[in-house]
C-alpha cells in the first residue's frame, strides 16, 4: 500500500513535496467535477467550498434524497441525476445503473476535467465509467467517509460489493477518507493499491470572524443541556439519551438539531414524543449555525452506535471538531476511533462500560466546579487541530490534482 499522508497535520509537520506558489504549480484554474449520492448533503456542501476556496472550478453532479431537483449550490450550476432513497441501497444501485449507462447526461460537466471526484462507493461506479469514456486524462479521486455495513458482510451481497469495489479501486488515482481507523481496519487489510490522504471532518473557517472568541462560559446546571447535532440516526442515542431525560426529572434537558434519517425513524415525531425534556429544533445550517448551536448546550453528544463494532467504531464525525471548536464538552464512547481523538487530547466525558447507570450517576453528581474545569481542558485544544482554513483549500486542490 502507498504512503499515508495526513492532510490534517499539513502546515505543522508532514507536508507534500509541493508548496503553494511554486514554478511548478500550473495557474491555470483546476476543473473538477464532484459526483456525490446526495446534493442537499450539507457535508457535500462544506466539501464544495473547500474546494472552490481552494482556488477550483468545481461542478456538482450526484443524486438527492429529498426535494425538488437541485439546480444550483454555493452559486455552482449542479447536474442533478434523479432521487434515491437513504437506507435503500438496492434502489440506489439501480439509479447508480442508470446513470452509469446514461453518462452522456453530464459528458459536458466532464469534459477538460483535471479531476473527478466520487463521494462514496456508488459515485465511484459511475465515476470509472464516465472517465473511460468522456475524460480519460482526468485523475479519478474516491472520497470515502463511510464503511457501508454491507461491504462488511459475510453473506454473497457483501461478497459482490467487495468484488466490485477492488476492481473499482485498479481506476483510483487517491483515496481520501477522514479516520486513520478507516485505514487501519478496512484499507490497508483490503491492500487498497494507491495513495491515501487522511483529510478530517473539522470546520471549515474562512473568515476570521466565524472564528469563536473567548466569552464568559454558559451558566451552569441544573439543567444540563445535551446537544446532539448532525444526522440524527442513531436509535440506540436516542433511547439512551431520552431515557436520561425522563430519569433525570428536568435535571437534564435533550436537544437535537440535524436532519433525521427516515430508514432508521420512519416515524421521528412519534419516537421522540415518548421522552420529556428532548425537543427537535428542526435542521440548522452549517456554518452559520454553530456557533449558537453549541453556544447553547452544555455538552455534545459524540457517539454513534448505528454500526457498533464497525463504521461507528471507526468514524470521526463533525460534531467532535465542531463542539470543541465552540465550547460544548464532548460525550464520548470509550474504546471508538472518537474517544482516541478526544481521550488524546485531553477532553470530553467518558462514558463507561456500564452506560446507563455510569450516565446517569455523572449527572447526579456533576456541580459547578467540575463542569468549569471541563470546559477549560476544552479550551486548550489548538485551533489547528479543529479547523482548516483557505490555505488547507489550496493545498487540497493541489493534492487532488496531483501536484
Amino acid at each position: 500500500m502507498a504512503d499515508v499522508v495526513d492532510f490534517g497535520t499539513l502546515g505543522t509537520s508532514a507536508r507534500p513535496s509541493f508548496e503553494p506558489g511554486s514554478k511548478d504549480v500550473s495557474q491555470r484554474v483546476k476543473k473538477i467535477a464532484y459526483l456525490v449520492h446526495d446534493l442537499t448533503d450539507s457535508a457535500v456542501h462544506r466539501r464544495l467550498r473547500m474546494l472552490v476556496a481552494g482556488g477550483a472550478a468545481v461542478t456538482p453532479i450526484g443524486f438527492r434524497r429529498q426535494g425538488p431537483p437541485v439546480r444550483e449550490i454555493e452559486g455552482l450550476e449542479a447536474v442533478d441525476l434523479g432521487q434515491t432513497e437513504d437506507g435503500r441501497l438496492l434502489r440506489r444501485l439501480f439509479s447508480v445503473a442508470g446513470a452509469s449507462v446514461a453518462t452522456r447526461r453530464f459528458a459536458e460537466a466532464l469534459a477538460g476535467a483535471d479531476v473527478i471526484l466520487a463521494r462514496n462507493l456508488e459515485m465511484l461506479t459511475i465515476a470509472a465509467r464516465a472517465r473511460r469514456r468522456h475524460a480519460a486524462p482526468a485523475r479519478l479521486v474516491y472520497e470515502c467517509l463511510d464503511i457501508h455495513r454491507l461491504l462488511l458482510s459475510h453473506g454473497l451481497e457483501g461478497r459482490l460489493l467487495r468484488r466490485l469495489e477492488t476492481r473499482l479501486w485498479r481506476s483510483v488515482d487517491l483515496l481520501l477518507t477522514s479516520s486513520a481507523s478507516f485505514v487501519e481496519h478496512y484499507f490497508k487489510p483490503r491492500r487498497f493499491p494507491g495513495e491515501i490522504w487522511l483529510l478530517e471532518n473539522k470546520v471549515l473557517v474562512l473568515r476570521d470572524r466565524e472564528l469563536p472568541e473567548a466569552t464568559t462560559p454558559r451558566a451552569p446546571g441544573p439543567p444540563w443541556r445535551i446537544g446532539w447535532f448532525g444526522m440524527l440516526r442513531c436509535r440506540k442515542s436516542l433511547e439512551l439519551l431520552g431515557d436520561l431525560a425522563r430519569g433525570a426529572g428536568g435535571a437534564v434537558e435533550i436537544v437535537l438539531r440535524g436532519r433525521p434519517s427516515a430508514s432508521v425513524f420512519p416515524d421521528f415525531d412519534a419516537a421522540i414524543s415518548r421522552y420529556p425534556h428532548l425537543r427537535f429544533e428542526g435542521p440548522y445550517s452549517s456554518p452559520q449555525d454553530l456557533r449558537a448551536l453549541y453556544g447553547d448546550v452544555h455538552f455534545s453528544w459524540t457517539v454513534d452506535y448505528f454500526e457498533e463494532g464497525q463504521n461507528s467504531a471507526w468514524l470521526l464525525p463533525n460534531r467532535v471538531y465542531e463542539g470543541t471548536l465552540y465550547g460544548a464538552v464532548p460525550i464520548y464512547q470509550r474504546g471508538v476511533e472518537t474517544s482516541r481523538w478526544l481521550a488524546g487530547h485531553g477532553v470530553g466525558v467518558e462514558l463507561d462500560g456500564l452506560v446507563e447507570r455510569g450516565f446517569a450517576d455523572f449527572f447526579h453528581r456533576l456541580d459547578a466546579l467540575t463542569y468549569a474545569r471541563l470546559v477549560d481542558k476544552v479550551r486548550t485544544v489548538p485551533r489547528r487541530d479543529l479547523v482548516v482554513d483557505r490555505a488547507d483549500c489550496r493545498e487540497l486542490v493541489e493534492v487532488l490534482c496531483g501536484r
